[in-house]
């Protein structure tokens, strides 16, 4: 069976599951009266079936349109995540309410006693959720900020120091982010005179034929040695090579498991090294695989790598391979709280920088967002790193 049935399968049902959950906590714990109760239920349902229809026609409706069915489903989904993690702390507390009855020989709470926790703790989750909600999304789409990190390479030779990278990362063009972010994020980017732009991959979630104007103004981006861009996970969900290309026409150096030199060769520089993501072999695309002894083959002696690879869990090869700085992306921090505990379960550092063996690796928590568009607990950040040479006057 395709893995694309198997996801479809298993999301659909875990759908379906959690809008049954959320019915039987919500609905009939609370007892809603006979005028609410159909209308609460066929909401419930609405709901549940709003994101495989979003998914089923974003791609075949006009863009425009696709944005519009988008918007709801997608905030709707981050609600979802919300209140799921509420209902189930509420469930805690109702255990814990019946275990304190009976170890007190109470018995059972009476129904009304019941209804009316039921109804109070529903209350809460809804609103907490929707209050939650809310905030995520103000904070999602009003709060971009420019995060500056120093990293003091052993390596850099004194003609370097001072370079500075600015890491753009998973920005995930597509169903509610459009062309005048992009805009926005050229223009800033642009205000900080970077000597080296780099996009850490996930830049887009559709075709190229579907967003090639809302990627158009990454063709003004601008910087001394130029702009670098290395694949992630979603490029290959959206056609990789036909995005490769219109990349290239924009401009941006796609580095393939490969490495330019900045500055200069042997001690007048270092190398910029980028790898295609970490699990790109997966998806059976010709010529795509992470390779990160290819990129540095060749690498002379004593020479400072910075590496561009989209996952942070290439940090453990880098290390071994004596890159001195690794930039990834991929976490998004993990984006809405407490989701970034999960995160850790698959990667090594989910923000910020971080010092692996003799390697240093900075993950950024994204310049966009995926799927709802909230953040919670984490801020979209385009990032500028200073390279520091050891001992300089």
């Amino acid at each position: 069976m395709p893995r694309f049935v198997v996801f479809l399968t298993v999301a659909v049902g875990l759908l379906g599951g959690i809008h049954y959950y959320f019915w039987l906590r919500l609905v009939r714990d609370t007892q809603l009266p006979i005028p609410y109760r159909p209308w609460a239920s066929a909401a419930l349902v609405g709901l549940c079936v709003a994101m495989p229809v979003t998914l089923a026609l974003g791609r075949r409706l006009p863009v425009d349109y696709a944005r519009l069915l988008a918007w709801p489903a997608y905030i709707w989904l981050g609600v979802m995540f919300l209140l799921f993690l509420l209902v189930t702390a509420t469930d805690l507390v109702r255990l814990a309410t019946y275990i304190v009855g009976v170890v007190a020989s109470r018995g059972p709470a009476a129904p009304e006693r019941r209804m009316f926790l039921a109804r109070v703790l529903g209350s809460f989750a809804g609103l907490t959720a929707g209050a939650l909600g809310g905030i995520g999304v103000f904070r999602a789409l009003s709060t971009l900020e420019v995060k500056d990190i120093v990293v003091e390479l052993p390596r850099l030779p004194a003609s370097s120091h001072g370079t500075t990278i600015v890491q753009i990362t998973d920005v995930h063009i597509g169903p509610t982010i459009g062309r005048a972010f992009i805009e926005e994020v050229v223009r800033r980017t642009n205000a900080l005179q970077p000597d080296i732009i780099a996009i850490t991959g996930d830049l887009v979630d559709g075709s190229v034929e579907r967003l090639r104007d809302a990627v158009a103004p990454l063709a003004d981006l601008r910087a001394r040695h130029g702009v670098f861009f290395v694949t992630g996970n979603h490029e290959y969900f959206s056609g990789v090579e036909p995005w490769l290309r219109e990349l290239q026409r924009l401009g941006i150096r796609v580095l393939r498991n490969e490495r330019v030199a900045i500055g200069g060769e042997g001690d007048q520089g270092f190398d910029l090294a980028g790898v295609h993501d970490y699990s790109s072999g997966r998806n059976g695309d010709a010529g795509h695989s992470h390779d990160l002894p290819r990129a540095l083959a060749g690498v002379a002696p004593g020479r400072e790598v910075v590496l561009l690879a989209h996952q942070p869990r290439s940090i453990h090869e880098a290390a071994r391979l004596g890159v001195g700085l690794q930039l990834s992306g991929h976490t998004h921090g993990g984006q809405i709280w407490p989701w970034g505990l999960f995160v850790k379960f698959q990667q090594p550092y989910i923000a910020g920088l971080h010092r692996h063996d003799n390697t240093f690796i900075y993950v950024s928590d994204g310049t966009g967002y995926w799927g709802p568009p909230m953040r919670l607990g984490t801020t979209a950040e385009i990032t500028r790193i200073t390279l520091m040479a050891p001992k300089v006057a």
